[in-house]
């Protein structure tokens, strides 16, 4: 009798490997030949973070009794840490006690909140463009995927019009990212009063993604800082961009203490809490001076986008001047029928990676995306290699 096939589960079939994962693999062959592919893809900080960050998992990691199971919850210092840092930029008052719950980074913290407040069948709004594991994450738990657009002409921001045509019946949360990745559309706080009272009128909880906050940006704002915010909303924050620690895997859920509560409960199902050295260090690296952010995440980036804008120019490609956050996104030329058009002969021929704008969405189909996560010097190689391709 023949074997019975083992089989996947089926939500398999509702998402493909991650583009990223998959382009990793081609980038990491055409190595292996001796291409030298210079990757402008990636959103990872290759600085390090503070020597005050550094010092501290260091001196934590040599006590012999900091390697034991730590609370899910998190370490009171590094809550406390959290607090003092959303008072300090945003002027946010948050419990640490019951308002604030350390994540393992924001991509576990959109799978906990799924679950949390997500049965299978109900909706959730997801911006297009938008960071692919909103949908991703959605598919795979059950959620029905609903897209709403942000558009160039509307600074990337939400068309509110447009979302209060839509029947909303059945729509428990709305995904928001601001400042956004991929657009580099910036946060306004006129967009965040918009959105808790959204939120309000059709009782949705509202999500909003907040790691860029720092980068190229001088005035960080924050979703929490509208009255009446923490009713209806949630925030996540990241030490990944703005603290140089994307290997780290520390970031935040902030609300109130009932939403709080209730993704506790699913937290505390899947993991065991994180390493207390990385904690008391991120609690370190949160208290970093108003100096060290300027230089880490204003000028070494502003350095480093004026070399991406000359790739943009080069390539025929227009983008908006006042974008900030980690990358640059920039509108093809006409030209091109199709953005992978550009992009692979950039890879094959120029020998450097960017990322094609499709894969956040049918609203980034005519964009590309460059990660200011590299050196200046390799940028600039980028950029020759770009120029020379073109004028060959």
């Amino acid at each position: 009798m023949a074997n019975k096939p083992i089989e996947p589960a089926e939500r398999l079939s509702l998402v493909s490997e991650y583009y990223f994962s998959r382009k990793l693999k081609e980038v990491a062959e055409m190595n292996a030949k001796g291409m030298d592919i210079i990757s402008l893809a990636i959103g990872s900080p290759d600085m390090p973070p503070s020597k005050q960050t550094i010092d501290k998992i260091c001196e934590v990691a040599n006590l012999p009794n900091a390697h034991g199971y730590q609370m899910t919850a998190g370490i009171p210092e590094m809550r406390e840490a959290m607090a003092d840092f959303y008072k300090r930029w945003y002027n946010v008052d948050l419990d640490p006690k019951t308002e604030i719950l350390p994540l393992i980074g924001s991509k576990e913290g959109i799978l906990h909140v799924t679950l949390a407040f997500v049965n299978p069948g109900d909706e959730v709004l997801v911006p297009n463009p938008g960071y692919p594991t909103y949908t991703s994450l959605s598919k795979i738990l059950g959620a029905k995927i609903v897209n709403y657009n942000l558009r160039e002409d509307n600074g990337w921001q939400p068309d509110f019009d447009e979302l209060e045509k839509m029947d909303l019946s059945r729509v428990k949360l709305m995904w928001t990212n601001y400042p956004n990745m991929p657009t580099g559309g910036n946060a306004r706080m006129e967009t965040y009063e918009r959105l808790v009272k959204f939120a309000k009128d059709h009782g949705i909880v509202v999500v909003n993604d907040n790691p860029y906050s720092f980068i190229l940006n001088e005035k960080p704002i924050s979703l929490l800082q509208v009255p009446g915010a923490k009713d209806c909303c949630i925030e996540f924050n990241s030490m990944s961009k703005s603290h140089n620690m994307p290997g780290w895997r520390v970031g935040m859920c902030l609300a109130n203490a009932t939403f709080i509560s209730w993704i506790m409960k699913i937290k505390s199902n899947v993991d065991s809490g994180t390493f207390r050295g990385i904690q008391l260090a991120a609690a370190e690296a949160l208290r970093n001076s108003a100096e060290w952010h300027h230089e880490a995440n204003i000028e070494t980036y502003s350095r480093r986008r004026q070399w991406a804008e000359q790739i943009m120019d080069v390539l025929g490609c227009t983008y908006d001047p006042k974008q900030v956050g980690m990358f640059l996104w920039g509108k093809i030329p006409e030209k091109y029928a199709d953005v992978e058009d550009l992009t692979e002969k950039v890879l094959h021929e120029a020998r450097v990676f960017i990322t094609p704008g499709f894969i956040f969405g049918s609203n980034g189909k005519r964009y590309i995306r460059i990660s200011l996560c590299a050196k200046e010097d390799k940028i600039k190689e980028a950029l020759d290699r770009i120029t020379k391709l073109k004028t060959e």
